[in-house]
């Protein structure tokens, strides 16, 4: 680009000025359009783990252990404090944007990550067989607060009320 058109744009900038705004429901449509036909890899992956009883409670407990931080124990971020304040927000799991996903796009996700939303890449965390198990748990996700809050949150409750109580007690 030259610098005659550089200069353009950084003056444009300065005088509009750089703002994050919340995006629009046609924004928030295209980048969902986007990732779930383009930048999510995996569409055309089957998963070779079947939906079992075992399989999905084995998927369950490593979602708690490595996704209930953000997610929540039950995929709906039950009991977690930031899930909202995140940008963007963690997203409901049972939500159909979510669910429209094919098995193979969320062992992607799971696999490489969302950047920049936070999302973290589990890929040597987890193995394929993991991971495919947390996608059987994702497609039978228990009913929203069922699960309860992460133990890490419980924990943060009680030492808050105990922090509290001492404070009343002096």
């Amino acid at each position: 680009m030259s610098t005659a058109w550089n200069l353009l744009l950084i003056g444009s900038l300065l005088l509009v000025g750089c703002r994050v705004n919340k995006p629009g429901k046609v924004e928030s449509e295209m980048a969902k359009e986007v990732k779930h036909k383009i930048t999510v890899g995996g569409k055309d992956d089957l998963n070779p783990v079947p939906a079992t009883e075992a399989n999905i409670a084995e998927g369950r407990e490593h979602f708690g252990h490595h996704c209930g931080v953000c997610h929540g124990l039950d995929g709906e971020a039950t009991g977690v404090p930031f899930a909202d304040k995140m940008s963007p927000p963690v997203p409901s799991l049972s939500s159909k944007d979510v669910q429209d996903y094919k098995d193979g796009q969320l062992k992607w996700i799971i696999e490489n990550g969302i950047n920049p939303s936070g999302m973290p890449a589990w890929k040597g965390t987890l193995s394929d067989e993991e991971m495919w198990k947390v996608v059987d748990f994702l497609r039978h996700l228990p009913p929203k607060g069922s699960l309860g809050i992460p133990d890490v949150y419980r924990e943060e409750e009680k030492e808050h009320e105990h922090m509290e109580k001492d404070k009343h007690d002096h």
